[in-house]
């Protein structure tokens, strides 16, 4: 069997880590019987590439990889710096649609796939699998991972609509809608109830062949005495996981728990800076903040394996997603603070993991508290741990298991005689 993946994250993308996804499903789906073929972007369209990546991102034997002239609306169709907006809507890539599609059916004519599949946050993606489904008649399954347009965001209107009418064209057409939280599928099932039974979620993973790398790389003893080190790994996005009520929790301990353990706090590849600088500063706590560059991906998991702790960030506005750091961070085995709102989501995953430690982003007297409780612990060699169980079952092999299920009924249900 077959699957035409379009999706403009994949390798050597290594802006974001949703590019994580549709890798390991390429790779995990393989020994289940679906080979991909891949439409995806020319290099050249990504922000930040990374190369070195490429040990872990070795695809499987009968992978094909397409990779068309991929337009871009900043950097080719801008004059002196700008644009017009309904070029970049619903993204900047949506010039991409008709090469995307030409691409597509080039491969379904030379390689005849089964099921098509296609990959959200680049929203183009599901507008060129929604032509190519048209096209071909081949069944397809949308994988939004987190809502599109939902309460408050987008914050332009005139983007928000053109985001609402690609999940209309997506409902109209697609076999099945794929989330990455029961939440976010909820969210859907309500807005469009006759599509409800064809909502499936398929959560995020780690990928375990990864981590086995990652532990094989050399590791640096902290010299003794040396400060604690908490690690946010990933981006802080300002609309989203602000860290200005944390600044202010640290600048309550401050004063409060001047007996603390030495510690402070690492950002890898926050991508927002500027922003996180500005709210330490205001907050007189810079002098704890090392703000430190993005790693290649193997790199940054042994980071995580090393960490004293682990910190995650999800604001209240996000309360039917999970960031997909969240199962690498389970899989690192390292002590967890969260903070999200503990009936949300991402606190309600972190607590099933045994995650004893969840505060929520925007209450800087539960943070301090939950801080106090961390470095304590920490120092004392008794922090909780994620459940062994939890992890075993985050594994993103387990996950292609239940995509491979997804296409296989899409698949029977499109040959079955009307």
């Amino acid at each position: 069997m077959r699957v035409l993946m379009i999706s403009f994250q994949f390798p050597p993308q290594a802006d974001t880590s949703g590019v994580q996804r549709v890798l390991r499903f390429v790779q995990d789906l393989a020994p289940l019987g679906w080979d991909s073929s891949v439409v995806t972007a020319r290099a050249s369209a990504y922000e930040r590439i990374d190369a070195t990546n490429l040990p872990a991102a070795v695809l499987p034997p009968g992978t094909v990889v397409h990779r068309p002239f991929t337009p871009d609306a900043k950097r080719h169709f801008a004059l002196a710096g700008r644009y017009p907006a309904w070029l970049a809507r619903p993204d900047r890539w949506v010039a991409w649609v008709p090469v995307a599609v030409a691409a597509g059916l080039a491969a379904v004519r030379r390689e005849r796939p089964q099921v098509l599949w296609s990959s959200y946050p680049i929203a183009s993606a599901h507008l060129a699998a929604h032509a190519l489904s048209r096209l071909t008649g081949l069944p397809w399954v949308a994988d939004f991972r987190d809502p599109m347009a939902h309460d408050g965001y987008p914050a332009d209107p005139a983007l928000w609509r053109s985001f609402r009418r690609v999940e209309e064209r997506v409902f109209a057409r697609a076999r099945r809608m794929v989330f990455t939280t029961a939440g976010a599928a909820a969210l859907y099932r309500a807005r469009y109830p006759a599509r409800a039974a064809d909502c499936a979620v398929v959560p995020n993973g780690y990928d375990e062949a990864s981590f086995e790398l990652a532990a094989a790389r050399p590791r640096v003893a902290r010299p003794a005495g040396a400060p604690l080190r908490l690690l946010h790994s990933g981006v802080v996005y300002p609309e989203w996981r602000d860290p200005g009520a944390l600044f202010e929790a640290m600048a309550r301990l401050r004063r409060s728990h001047p007996g603390l353990p030495a510690w402070g706090l690492d950002f890898r590849a926050a991508g927002h800076e500027a922003f996180v600088q500005q709210r330490a500063g205001a907050h007189g706590v810079l002098d704890q903040l090392r703000l430190l560059p993005p790693l290649p991906y193997v790199d940054a998991l042994a980071e995580m394996l090393a960490a004293d702790a682990l910190l995650l960030l999800q604001g209240a506005g996000c309360n039917d997603q999970i960031p997909a750091k969240l199962y690498e961070y389970l899989r690192a085995r390292r002590p967890i603070l969260g903070l999200a709102d503990p009936g949300g989501a991402t606190g309600a995953a972190l607590q099933a993991a045994g995650v004893p430690l969840v505060a929520a982003l925007e209450d800087p007297a539960a943070i301090a508290a939950a801080l106090v409780q961390c470095l304590s612990d920490v120092q004392q060699g008794r922090a909780v741990l994620p459940q062994a169980d939890a992890v075993a079952a985050a594994s993103r092999r387990q996950r292609a298991a239940q995509l491979a299920d997804l296409f296989e009924t899409v698949r029977r249900d499109t040959a079955r005689p009307a």
